[in-house]
């Protein structure tokens, strides 16, 4: 039986430990990924932006997500004998279903120029990474891609540029590995009639052979579970691949955090799951409410038809509110071409509260089995 993933994305982690953060589990003071481990956590992901610097060598910050980040980050996991899923981003900060940014190395190149580019940044990184000795458990070519990426050459609809780009993706990592799992990732966990949109359309223009379908899911903005079961289930039936909710996340607390990011108002954009986006959720934003909420999501995860359920993702477990983290800087909203401001948006989200003590939901993790 394959193993069911119970993953951390832990891709600020550096920047956390730099930054001085300290976690707990029962008053006890420990590394982070060992409590996560302690708790059944078997597998970790780790983005990788190209090139997380401006032209004078200030990092973007929001853990700056560079190759030597990724193998730090890697290295302590495997250390511990965890898995590890590679998130390449072919950005030079983040993506997502909003923004997909060329890397500056690559503007101006036509599809062919950037499918090249993106083939020899993908080949190279593994080549690294298995000189390293950390070479991923599993690797994602891309992150949300449901509206494209390398926009705008590769932009929703254009699935013909998209399904090229995956491609050369695909045939870097093949060219280093026949064995290692390919995920791909769109974001749109409870919206059954795009996800099968997008994977016709892949299918459809030649799209390389995948082995896992990987989903966001956040109920504040994804709808129900209810809708996230209906789109799963029917994903495994429709495609037969095994699946993966690769980003997930459910606030424990409503309660506001300023007094520990050391920022003014106008310097921080606040919480993104807010007690105005709860009242939507069927799920109280309280510890107990993460916790019944994890449980439930696991539990669809386990019915998946076939036993096709890959496991989860939990999003930034670790990202506490603390000075110096935050989701941007002024470098990289210039990069993004966004007015701000910055801040932790995540940290009542975490798996920990604001003082790094573990939350229940990890024994919720900890004790599920499928």
């Amino acid at each position: 039986m394959v193993e069911f993933i119970k993953g951390m994305d832990v891709s600020t982690l550096k920047e956390l430990e730099e930054c001085g953060a300290k976690y707990f589990d029962e008053n006890k003071e420990k590394e982070v990924l060992e409590i996560l481990k302690d708790y059944g956590c078997n597998y970790v992901r780790i983005r990788l932006w190209n090139d997380p610097y401006d032209e004078n060598n200030n990092p973007y910050g929001a853990g700056t997500n560079d190759l030597d980040t990724l193998i730090y980050i890697a290295k302590k996991a495997k250390a511990l004998g965890m898995g590890f899923l590679l998130d390449f981003h072919y950005s030079d900060f983040w993506t997502d279903p909003g923004k997909q940014n060329i890397p500056k190395a690559w503007r101006g190149m036509d599809i062919n120029h950037l499918s090249k580019s993106l083939y020899n940044f993908t080949y190279e990184t593994l080549k690294k990474l298995e000189s390293e000795k950390v070479f991923p458990t599993m690797i994602q070519v891309g992150n949300e891609l449901t509206n494209g990426l390398l926009w705008p050459v590769a932009k929703y609809p254009n699935f013909k540029e998209i399904t090229m780009l995956i491609n050369s993706g695909i045939d870097a990592v093949r060219s280093i590995s026949e064995d290692v799992p390919i995920m791909i990732h769109l974001d749109c966990g409870g919206n059954n009639e795009k996800c099968v949109e997008w994977f016709d359309n892949y299918i459809k223009n030649d799209g390389g052979d995948f082995q896992i379908i990987g989903l966001s899911y956040y109920p504040f903005w994804q709808g129900g579970l209810d809708k996230l079961k209906a789109n799963v289930d029917d994903l495994a039936k429709r495609y037969n691949k095994p699946i993966n909710i690769v980003e997930l996340g459910m606030g424990f607390t409503t309660e506001d955090y300023a007094d520990k990011e050391g920022l003014s108002d106008n310097e921080r954009k606040g919480m993104a799951a807010t007690k105005e986006r709860s009242a939507d959720v069927d799920y109280p934003m309280t510890k107990e409410g993460q916790s019944d909420f994890i449980e439930n999501v696991l539990e669809i995860i386990k019915d998946i038809p076939n036993g096709l359920g890959n496991g989860f993702f939990y999003w930034e477990p670790a990202w506490i509110p603390i000075k110096g983290s935050g989701w941007a800087n002024k470098e990289s909203l210039k990069y993004i071409n966004d007015p701000g401001p910055c801040g932790n948006e995540w940290a009542n989200q975490a798996l920990f509260d604001y003082d790094g003590n573990a939350l229940p939901s990890l024994k919720v993790i900890r004790d599920f089995s499928v």
